[in-house]
């Protein structure tokens, strides 16, 4: 095999391979052992098909081209090896000449990682938000506590919002009972819009016993589309009870003993969650400009390819709740094109990072242990719902192990720009990324 490289761009090189017809023959054998297990020629044994006999009955031609598929990737191994290309993503290939006893020829453009050159990292600064925990944040958690343990008590006076009521309904259709439209002693909240449309209009300043009618629109169903008219009966009015903000509530709802140490508890909470978002901020306004920086350029192929996997997982993602694209199109209200545009700058940024945090790890000679590669794949597998095993079975199956494993490894290069670059907040003090991520480390715990 002969081959040369040509470079197209920073991100993408054409490789020409010529390969000897002689260097064809185990490729040419093993089309014809195939070829000869799977055609049923009378008067001969399935796999003792002689070569002749598969000629003219199959055709030469479809012989010689199932060998020419089979040795094209084992060549364009041998070149890339050869010639030290750092491929990435499918080639795309083309035949320029092939014909029978004759060499053949074609080529291979293919993606490889541009060459980068990594900006000084301790000239990188980034400034994100002042870490404040203000006090109506500790309230609001502190509501959101007290909801969850509010009481109900009936009481003897026309409903208002927020009011929990016992309702009866029945729907009809121009006197018709609507199939499965009546329900009895259903709880609701009135103002919460959980049921039908008109109803919470018409239970404000409803009490128990009383009834009305109101009209609304069936969504589904054999009247769907169709005017209602659905009877409501109250049978009782709940108000909703929240425990008085006190030590007693404090140990009802915590394991502290004083509403103090609770607050206390719940600031930190709050300063933890703010710290990760620090980090995160960091993260990214220093990739951004390490990036910029380093003038990463993103290769068309891999970019197209990212760009469709995140469309398909898009479109997954929505049938699972039972939705379209063009139903997403329409609540978001953007065209299609606009999708395409967002999903392309996404990925390319993804991509030029990927390729940025590569060249670090190589330059830096960054080492994944096994621990590090087993705590992702149970971390992973965790995330799925799946047994650990299980999930790294299936990684090996479709073959996307070696896709965690630079997961990894370009998590530990981020690790180590961040512990370089010069991170402060908008009031001037210094951060330090370990200090942060201690406080992410023990979120994750909780």
């Amino acid at each position: 095999m002969k081959s040369t490289v040509e470079t197209l761009s920073p991100t993408r090189v054409r490789l020409a391979i010529e390969v000897p017809f002689v260097e064809l023959e185990p490729s040419l054998r093993k089309a014809y052992r195939e070829i000869g297990q799977q055609v049923n020629i009378p008067g001969f044994r399935r796999g003792k098909v002689p070569s002749a006999v598969i000629d003219q009955r199959v055709g030469r031609g479809t012989v010689l081209n199932e060998a020419v598929q089979e040795a094209i990737p084992e060549n364009i191994l041998a070149a890339v090896r050869e010639h030290d290309v750092k491929t990435l993503g499918r080639p795309e290939v083309e035949i320029t000449e092939f014909t029978d006893g004759e060499p053949l020829k074609f080529t291979a453009e293919v993606d490889v990682r541009p060459e980068i050159a990594i900006p000084d990292l301790a000239g990188i600064e980034v400034t994100v938000d002042e870490l404040q925990v203000g006090e109506n944040e500790i309230e609001e958690q502190l509501n959101g506590l007290r909801e969850r343990f509010a009481t109900l008590k009936t009481v003897e006076r026309a409903a208002a919002d927020g009011d929990y009521v016992q309702i009866d309904l029945a729907a009809t259709v121009d006197g018709v009972e609507v199939p499965g439209g009546s329900a009895s002693n259903i709880s609701h909240e009135v103002g919460s819009k959980q049921l039908l449309p008109g109803l919470d209009e018409v239970l404000v300043g409803m009490s128990a016993g009383d009834e009305a009618t109101f009209v609304t629109q069936l969504v589904g169903g054999d009247f769907a589309g169709r005017d209602a008219d659905v009877a409501v009966t109250v049978r009782t009015v709940k108000e909703k009870q929240l425990p008085p903000l006190d030590d007693e509530f404090a140990q009802l709802a915590s394991e502290f003993d004083t509403l103090e140490e609770l607050r206390g508890d719940l600031s930190e909470r709050v300063t933890r969650v703010k710290k990760v978002e620090q980090i995160y901020a960091a993260r990214d306004k220093a990739l951004e400009q390490i990036v910029a920086a380093a003038d990463v350029p993103a290769p068309e192929g891999v970019v197209r390819d990212e760009v469709e996997h995140r469309k398909q997982a898009m479109i997954d993602q929505l049938e699972r709740i039972g939705a379209s694209m063009e139903d997403y199109l329409t609540s978001e209200e953007k065209t299609e094109e606009q999708v395409d545009e967002e999903l392309n700058a996404a990925a390319t940024e993804g991509v030029k990072i990927q390729l940025l945090l590569d060249t670090l790890a190589d330059a830096e000679d960054v080492q994944v242990s096994d621990d590090e590669f087993g705590h992702e794949i149970v971390h992973r597998a965790q995330r799925a719902g799946v047994a650990p095993q299980q999930y790294y079975d299936q990684l090996v199956r479709s073959g996307t192990a070696g896709a965690v494993f630079g997961d990894v490894r370009r998590g530990k290069a981020l690790t180590a720009v961040l512990e370089r670059v010069k991170i402060t907040d908008t009031a001037g003090n210094a951060l330090s990324i370990d200090e942060l991520r201690a406080a992410s480390e023990h979120n994750h715990e909780h």
